[in-house]
């Protein structure tokens, strides 16, 4: 059963205890370091939380919230959130979107509005997709899985999301980060339904000979490895103890934004410049979701559920896949990697942009996907 979502209305109490909070934030003893140099920059953070505490207004971010096309649909009882954009020709090609972390809905509404009304962006009315942009389990307005033990794989709630409720009988899909993993396997499972997908990022095979190996493929397991060793933190404390990082995260505004803004100004191509990417108000509009819907640490359970291997490994899959290398992105997987586990059709090394490529080259992906998906309608 699907409903339009209820109007948000975060209550003057609730905005005012976040003030409060924001104002009365503890700071750390400052470090004898340069900016970023150990962590988010102190100056920068106290300049964001002063702004997030006296200027933001999040009274127009809800409004711009509140007249987005939400819906939700009640899978198993449990409610899941999704956008829709309806593509402005009849015969719109379906396509479900899904974010990663810490990203959100909102991440995704420039690309969705290119792909659902191109002509408005300079492309074709017949390029057209409606467009479904859903919430993870656990992110702003979807719920939270209610067991551990056996969790519902997302990419089978999207398909019945997808199929069951909305009634598309063939449909694409697109992901990134954490978002790529539940498109995988939802092709994987479903070639049937799927006319191709599209990634930002790759599963590794799961099993292959070491000798088999190229340079290029070499090159690139060792730049992950370094990756993973001067970045990784935060995934191995979310993957591992989730919930002892969650109270902190889930009591202070400041250590919340100051956890975010690590990773929008590291992940991204900003040049350093974080401003140069996201204005403060994006920022502090995906920290308030966090922090108004409460679900900073229900995001983290993605990590965890994979590390106890509750999440399903891709394996095989079949359907046509396109790859959008960013160059500014975790991670750079060539094509021969890629092909391992996927049927690679289209392998696109992008200009510029990084991880929130929706959000930082919505113009660039939205072509990438329109010129793949055009000859799969």
């Amino acid at each position: 059963m699907t409903n339009d979502l209820p109007q948000i209305a975060v209550s003057e109490p609730e905005l005012a205890e976040l003030r409060t909070r924001l104002t009365r934030t503890r700071w750390p003893d400052p470090w004898p370091t340069s900016a970023w140099e150990a962590g988010t920059d102190t100056e920068e953070l106290q300049r964001l939380v002063a702004y997030w505490s006296t200027s933001y207004d999040w009274r127009t971010h809800e409004a711009m919230i509140n007249n987005l096309p939400s819906k939700i649909a009640l899978l198993d009882g449990a409610p899941v959130h999704y956008l829709r954009f309806d593509g402005e020709n009849p015969d719109a090609l379906p396509i479900v979107l899904t974010h990663g972390w810490p990203s959100s809905f909102l991440e995704l509404v420039p690309l969705a509005r290119r792909l659902a009304t191109p002509s408005a962006h300079g492309g074709k009315a017949s390029d057209a997709f409606t467009v479904i942009v859903p919430s993870l389990p656990g992110f702003a307005f979807s719920s939270q899985r209610a067991s551990l033990s056996e969790p519902q794989q997302t990419h089978e709630l999207w398909h019945r999301l997808m199929s069951g409720e909305l009634g598309f009988g063939r449909y694409a899909a697109h992901g990134g980060d954490l978002g790529a993993g539940i498109t995988s396997r939802l092709a994987e499972a479903h070639p049937e339904a799927l006319v191709g997908i599209h990634l930002l990022a790759v599963g590794d095979p799961v099993g292959y000979d070491a000798d088999s190996v190229t340079p290029q493929e070499q090159a690139y397991l060792e730049s992950v490895a370094a990756w993973s060793s001067a970045e990784g933190g935060y995934q191995h404390q979310q993957s591992t103890r989730p919930l002892t990082l969650g109270y902190g995260l889930t009591d202070s505004p400041a250590g919340l934004l100051g956890w975010l803004v690590e990773k929008y100004r590291g992940w991204s191509d900003c040049g350093a410049d974080l401003s140069s990417r996201f204005s403060d108000d994006f920022i502090l509009t995906q920290a308030s979701l966090y922090w108004f819907t409460n679900t900073i640490s229900t995001s983290f359970r993605p990590y965890y559920e994979h590390r106890q291997g509750l999440t399903r490994r891709v394996k095989r899959v079949t359907v046509p896949t396109a790859l959008a290398v960013f160059p500014a992105d975790l991670t750079q997987p060539p094509r021969s990697w890629a092909e391992r586990t996927y049927n690679v059709t289209r392998y696109t090394v992008m200009p510029r942009g990084g991880h929130f490529a929706a959000h930082e080259e919505p113009e660039l992906l939205a072509h990438d996907l329109t010129e793949f998906f055009r000859e799969h309608r």
